[in-house]
């Protein structure tokens, strides 16, 4: 089993990017305090100057590096954040990076590297996943005879995410019982334990990660890292195929649970947030709140906290997020509609099929042929996810219904 990072490595670490990475605030929401009966505290990294934690990670392993190591050059692979990060320290040290993108990369996120980075940069999109772009990293890395600056596998990086457990820490006026922490790689959760079971062994950690990528609970649950055949990308900063070995071995034994949380859920924490709270997060910076319904009944009277770990939201994706959002709340459904072909169909379809707080949202109807029926896709909003039973039985009851297509993946794909 790994040995925890030493607190002194972690301290060493904080030293090292105090002039980079800003001591973020411990912030009480009333808004989660008032919901689930305890005192929720976020932790906001979303406010660093990359609006996210990995910044630290990866000043702190550029900093490490040799002179000559310096003056070659680096290469990392990342979904967003990470090369944030990198970039932003190749600027601050004048140092020549590459950093590899997955293709699908909200744009926002690959603007913010150029930004950040400037001319010490240079982005290349390869493939559709962080795992693919992670493969042509390594490849640019041997051909160049550069340093690969790994965002959560590498001691270093894991130092230097653990300098926000020694923020907690110090920030919190009383033991903190619950501290909800994103997983991805696994690089944060494993500073941060490093950090709690030392000094605070009484703090239950809680791992999160998307249901659609569940790498560290997959590995958990087998003993070993494992590499997932297929993830769901929608919650890019978190989803990779397999943890890394270090984090795991270090992982395994100190986190109090691993738990997923479905994207669907993960998209209406981020509504909530923006709307009651003014807060712009990212998928993956939303998983530790959109989990604590799953503890309701542990954190009465506790005091919780969350880590948002970024807010790097592309704007384009909100309509995705109201989608995904609806449709976990089970408000929002797709049908095959058999419509007879002859005038006033649809209109007796709005009239007896549909409730009176049912909305159509998606509607696509070509008549290609001569028979008595013709189907269309017909999306429906509803106003309760009860009405769905209804809404079903007036299609049945009046011919109209074809197929229900939330239940079928390989239909519904190509409408989500």
């Amino acid at each position: 089993m790994k040995q925890l990072i030493p607190i002194k490595a972690i301290e060493k670490a904080a030293s090292n990017i105090r002039d980079v990475a800003f001591e973020t605030p411990l912030m009480f929401n009333l808004n989660q305090s008032q919901k689930w009966g305890a005192n929720v505290y976020f932790k906001r990294e979303d406010l660093q100057q990359v609006r996210s934690y990995k910044i630290r990670g990866a000043y702190n392993k550029i900093s490490a590096l040799t002179a000559a190591e310096l003056n070659r050059g680096v290469v990392c692979a990342s979904a967003g954040n990470h090369g944030q990060g990198v970039a932003l320290s190749c600027s601050r040290k004048k140092v020549h990076g590459v950093i590899f993108m997955p293709v699908p990369t909200p744009k926002q996120k690959v603007e913010q590297v150029k930004m950040f980075g400037g001319s010490f940069v240079e982005v290349i999109l390869s493939g559709d996943t962080f795992d693919d772009a992670y493969e042509a990293a390594l490849e640019h890395c041997e051909s160049e005879g550069l340093t690969f600056i790994h965002p959560f596998d590498d001691e270093k990086v894991i130092e230097g995410q653990g300098t926000i457990g020694l923020e907690l820490l110090k920030q919190s006026k009383s033991t903190i019982d619950y501290l909800f922490v994103p997983v991805g790689g696994g690089g944060l959760a494993a500073g941060i334990v490093s950090v709690f079971s030392k000094l605070s062994p009484e703090t239950k950690i809680v791992g999160v990660e998307p249901a659609g990528a569940p790498s560290m609970s997959s590995a958990v649950s087998a003993g070993k890292t494992v590499r997932l055949e297929q993830i769901d990308k929608f919650i890019d900063g978190a989803s990779v195929q397999q943890v890394g070995e270090t984090n795991f071995q270090i992982c395994r034994n100190t986190l109090h649970n691993m738990v997923t949380v479905e994207e669907g859920k993960v998209c209406q924490t981020i509504l909530d947030l923006y709307n009651r709270d003014a807060m712009v997060v990212e998928p993956a910076g939303a998983m530790s709140v959109a989990v604590l319904e799953k503890y309701k009944a542990e954190l009465v009277g506790k005091t919780v906290v969350c880590l948002i770990s970024g807010s790097n939201n592309d704007v384009t994706r909100t309509e995705e997020i109201k989608e995904r959002a609806l449709l976990h709340a089970g408000l929002k459904h797709y049908f095959i509609v058999r419509f007879p072909q002859r005038a006033g169909a649809l209109n007796s379809f709005i009239r007896n099929v549909l409730g009176e707080r049912d909305n159509i949202t998606h509607f696509e109807y070509s008549k290609k042929h001569n028979r008595n029926s013709g189907p269309a896709v017909v999306g429906v909003e509803l106003e309760e996810a009860s009405d769905l039973t209804g809404l079903k039985k007036r299609m049945k009851e009046y011919n109209f219904f074809g197929e229900y297509l939330n239940d079928k993946p390989d239909l519904f794909e190509f409408l989500v």
